[in-house]
């Protein structure tokens, strides 16, 4: 029996990177998948790689938008009937600039998509979880939400936000054998990372890899199945007594 059997998996930020790779493994795992994310083309390609047909359904949505959020969880529901699963997994990474530098737009910006959008997220997911007296969240962070790095004071603060959000929802919603907890990737190969890596010295992205590769106690970044793999575990029944934790996914970064 496959650990996600009749299950359904709702994926903020699903199109690409991590929330794609993470679709790609509960559908494995006998899940059907609804992907939300800002453009419909992109959710279009990811589908066609997933190739999974009446198994996924994809819903162009902002995270950040009250009434998107309310809209994506109620197509989830009209098409599959329930939500078992929710990886609360869209975010951006904001400019790379010192604190001193950063535009205040853009600060507004990171906030709105990755702790707004995070609270929306969990806003509408909850109470179908507590009406069905179950289901897991898995809510997106970073290691950048458990401890400090400059030049991305809006990232960082973000991220950490999410942790007091996991908090507060795990405890709200225990009652109704509902689970809430958070994950800790470091830098993963994907997207956002070329992007920071060429924030942090336009010219020199692959230099900067390599040193923030270094700086990882098992030498490398990780990979979007790394991150997929420990979420499928969050998911599944496997973490039935896990409530209110962050799980750090960073090559022993969070050890240092």
């Amino acid at each position: 029996m496959k650990r996600l059997d009749n299950k359904i998996a709702l994926i903020t930020g699903g199109a690409a990177g991590i929330g794609l790779e993470t679709a790609r493994v509960f559908l494995d795992e006998g899940a059907k998948v609804a992907l939300v994310d800002l453009k419909a083309e992109e959710l279009e390609k990811a589908a066609a790689d997933l190739g999974n047909g009446d198994d996924v359904l994809t819903i162009a949505a902002d995270v950040s938008s009250q009434e998107d959020s309310a809209r994506y969880v109620q197509a989830a529901l009209e098409r599959f009937g329930r939500i078992d699963i929710f990886f609360n997994n869209a975010g951006i990474e904001g400019r790379v600039a010192p604190l001193v530098d950063q535009d205040m737009a853009d600060f507004d910006r990171v906030m709105a998509v990755n702790v707004r959008g995070a609270f929306l997220g969990l806003k509408h997911v909850l109470p179908v979880m507590m009406r069905q007296n179950s289901g897991s969240v898995i809510n997106m962070s970073s290691i950048a939400g458990l401890k400090g790095s400059p030049n991305v004071a809006p990232y960082i603060t973000s991220k950490h936000a999410v942790v007091g959000l996991t908090r507060a929802a795990a405890i709200e919603a225990a009652s109704a054998s509902v689970r809430v907890n958070s994950v800790h990737p470091s830098p993963v190969n994907t997207r956002m990372m070329r992007s920071l890596e060429e924030g942090f010295d336009p010219g020199h992205g692959a230099e900067i890899q390599q040193q923030l590769a270094a700086s990882i106690p098992l030498a490398r970044y990780g990979e979007t199945r790394d991150v997929a793999n420990l979420v499928l575990f969050l998911a599944s029944d496997e973490s039935a007594f896990i409530t209110g934790a962050q799980f750090p996914v960073d090559g022993g970064m969070a050890a240092g």
